[in-house]
């Protein structure tokens, strides 16, 4: 039961980290000539490279993408990106604050998936990829982008 929990955990994480890269490219191209644009690209390759490290577990316990699974998810990214935001035609104010947000929620979610790879005892993946490491990473990624969201809800929401 271990092992098909473990590659359902795994496929699942996978199938968001693909879709959480689309948001975060997204979302550097659209806020790239922000005060914060810079840092967006960095959070961009780091989560494109934490990605990298997921797969490289997903492949060490000799586990296969869930390829629908992702598909799926990269749907709904796209969907998710006709909300109702104050604008049809063009790029509306509250969009940045949303794609933020929709940010923050994919770290946490990263941080919580290699936390819970933490506890795992001597996996065959450990001297390649630290889950600690990861989870440390993920959780300075959710600050940096909490201070990006305090900063884009000030500039929409003051005057």
């Amino acid at each position: 039961m271990h092992q098909k929990s473990l590659a359902i955990y795994l496929r699942n994480h996978d199938a968001a980290a693909q879709a959480g890269m689309e948001l975060f490219r997204r979302a550097e191209r659209n806020q790239r000539d922000r005060p914060y644009g810079s840092e967006l690209a960095e959070l961009r390759a780091e989560v494109e490279q934490d990605a990298r490290a997921l797969r490289s577990v997903l492949k060490a316990e000799g586990v296969q993408p869930d390829r629908a699974q992702s598909l799926v998810l990269l749907l709904g990214e796209r969907v998710g990106r006709l909300k109702p935001n104050g604008s049809l035609l063009r790029r509306a104010p509250l969009s940045d604050l949303i794609e933020v947000e929709g940010m923050l929620d994919a770290v946490r979610a990263k941080a919580a998936g290699w936390q819970a790879l933490t506890p795992i005892p001597a996996p065959r993946w450990r001297d390649e990829v630290d889950p600690q490491e990861y989870y440390d990473r993920a959780m300075s990624q959710a600050e940096r982008l909490n201070t990006i969201h305090r900063s884009v809800a000030t500039r929409l929401f003051t005057p």
